[in-house]
């Protein structure tokens, strides 16, 4: 008797329509089964976000395909505790999102976070960027996804670890390779822009651009500055251990 097909979970947080999550859709079905549980609008920097404070509302968009007017963290949760609750997912993948997770983006990337939720309940995951603001190579990216996806759904992956996958959004020939990195930091411009309405009354944009990066060698920046591909493994354990002796000596 054959092994069943692989159950493969997608999601994002461009929301179900997205170019992005399209292309990796197609892309990961010569692996298995894909669903895809996805919010049904734009959730960019929603972080690890679960709603519990109103009910949530899904619907069913086409085969396969559900969409949720919540959180990426939302569509995983529900997928896993609802809409595919009676089967074994094998592998989930979040992406492909439209501009890069690196650095400290990471712990507001809704990509990232779906990933991390997806990781917290015991699903091999992984999170997948291309780095750019438009003109994306969508159909690059899921290539390489699809790749990635591969080796994970053979071999496995650490004890709550995903992979953060952050790609130069540039022809495949232009590629320069794979690295295996660490988490990078930003140094951004003006983080809120202060603006006033046809009224005079004061609004705010957060978000500046970011003007460059530290110079830490190995870093998921690095990588992608240099037209490589950046894989990063993620821990879910955020215990500082190189702190712990030290706090230890404090007096309580």
């Amino acid at each position: 008797m054959s092994n069943p097909s692989p159950l493969i979970l997608v999601c994002n947080d461009d929301g179900f329509r997205s170019e992005g999550i399209m292309a990796l859709t197609e892309a990961l079905r010569p692996l298995g089964s894909v669903t895809v549980v996805a919010p049904d609008r734009e959730r960019s920097a929603a972080g690890h976000s679960l709603t519990l404070t109103q009910p949530l509302r899904v619907e069913k968009v086409g085969p396969r395909v559900y969409a949720v007017d919540g959180t990426p963290t939302d569509c995983v949760n529900l997928a896993v505790n609802g809409i595919l609750r009676k089967r074994k997912i094998d592998l989930l993948v979040s992406g492909i999102n439209k501009g890069g997770n690196m650095g400290d983006d990471i712990t507001y990337s809704g990509t990232v976070s779906a990933a991390m939720e997806g990781t917290l309940l015991g699903i091999r995951s992984i999170a997948v960027s291309l780095v750019s603001r438009n003109h994306f190579r969508f159909d690059v990216a899921a290539e390489f996804t699809a790749k990635v996806a591969r080796k994970v759904l053979r071999q496995g992956l650490p004890k709550d670890t995903l992979l953060n996958v952050n790609l130069p959004n540039i022809p495949a020939g232009e590629i320069r390779g794979v690295r295996i990195t660490r988490q990078g930091k930003r140094i951004y411009g003006e983080a809120v822009v202060e603006k006033r309405d046809p009224r005079g009354r004061k609004y705010f944009w957060i978000g500046g651009d970011s003007l460059r990066r530290e110079d830490i060698p190995g870093s998921d920046l690095e990588a992608v500055e240099q037209n490589y591909i950046s894989i990063t493994p993620i821990h879910l354990d955020l215990t500082n251990y190189s702190s712990l002796r030290t706090l230890k000596r404090w007096k309580w």
